[in-house]
């Protein structure tokens, strides 16, 4: 998705920020004269992932650097952690307040952790959009979710329900603990499977949490199939997770014997897909994600929008896209991918 030069590029923007959030840590400085409005003609946006060199991460942020030159920012930078702690992000948001950036657009690895530091970027004058990983509402102008959180968990379930014949022991293997958008899934797939009378059969027996590490989430795969050696099936809500998990099952005995499915990226997924280690999973188009928050950063600079309920603004080729409650913007329907349709995606 992205060329050499904009990887290139990235990486010196996260060493120039991480200096200075160290310059200003040092110094004891805190907030700009510039009360960072600025005018919209050479607005900036800076996009602060939950962790970089995710390849989920990467075709969302592909999205939204083209969606920031299409929406007309000036300017548009990517910084953030390496690894998704739950702080890792208040340094990047400090630096980005101080250089009086004029949108921020983050996915929060806690959506409390970043508060503080997020309304210290507002009383500078930047618009806050949350995307992917909510934080907490009162910390952000709007929250781009990718999908209904519910039809998420939803359709996971009902995948998972289908390849172990309706009944058995299965197990979900998540991001982070904090994760706003993992945990909100996992409740609701808790409350379905506890509620529908068709999924009576089956029993969630483990949670367990690879923090969106490929090693820590294969190690975590390996340790569920040793705790619970009958487990008939796992959905792991992460990109990472379930290709991790789809590499430990495929060199496994437990191949063909239990059912994976969860999140997954078409390119990543797809020679599990074809040697029959993953029969189904599902995903958005992470790429429309990053678009259609780099246009709602543009509408909020641009002062057309609030982030009220019943606010709309035009997210390119994308067309319209209305402020729901509590300022939420919903990107579009999941896709479920197979061995039929699995080759006419790419990425």
């Amino acid at each position: 998705m992205f060329t050499p030069r904009s990887t290139a590029r990235r990486r010196i923007t996260v060493m120039t920020s991480l200096a200075a959030a160290a310059a200003l840590a040092l110094s004891g400085c805190a907030g700009s004269e510039d009360d960072g409005s600025g005018s919209t003609d050479d607005a900036t946006v800076t996009f602060i992932p939950k962790q970089l060199n995710n390849p989920y991460t990467d075709v969302v942020l592909g999205g939204g650097e083209q969606g920031a030159t299409d929406a007309g920012f000036a300017e548009s930078n990517v910084v953030g952690p390496l690894e998704a702690s739950a702080s890792s992000q208040v340094t990047f948001i400090n630096a980005e307040t101080q250089a009086g950036t004029n949108a921020i657009v983050l996915a929060a690895n806690d959506p409390d952790a970043v508060c503080s530091a997020l309304g210290e970027a507002r009383d500078a004058g930047a618009k806050i959009v949350a995307f992917d990983s909510d934080t907490n509402p009162d910390c952000r102008d709007v929250f781009i979710s990718q999908v209904v959180a519910k039809d998420v968990a939803l359709i996971q379930t009902e995948l998972i329900a289908e390849q172990i014949g309706g009944a058995g022991k299965i197990a979900i293997l998540s991001a982070t603990a904090n994760a706003t958008n993992q945990n909100e899934w996992i409740k609701y797939m808790e409350e379905e499977l506890a509620s529908n009378p068709e999924y009576s059969e089956i029993e969630l027996v483990a949670k367990v949490y690879g923090d969106d590490d490929d090693t820590k989430s294969f190690q975590e795969a390996q340790g569920l199939m040793q705790a619970h050696p009958d487990l008939k099936g796992i959905i792991s809500p992460t990109t990472v997770g379930i290709a991790a998990t789809a590499r430990y099952l495929s060199t496994s005995d437990y191949k063909g014997k239990v059912a994976l499915t969860g999140l997954g990226l078409p390119n990543e997924m797809r020679s599990f897909i074809k040697d029959g280690t993953v029969s189904e999973f599902a995903l958005w188009d992470p790429a429309q994600l990053g678009t259609v928050a780099a246009f709602a950063a543009k509408a909020l600079v641009d002062g057309s929008i609030s982030g009220e309920p019943g606010d709309t603004f035009t997210a390119g080729e994308l067309g319209e896209r209305t402020v729901e409650e509590d300022g939420v913007v919903i990107v579009g329907p999941p896709t479920v991918f197979n061995a039929e349709n699995i080759d006419d995606y790419d990425f």
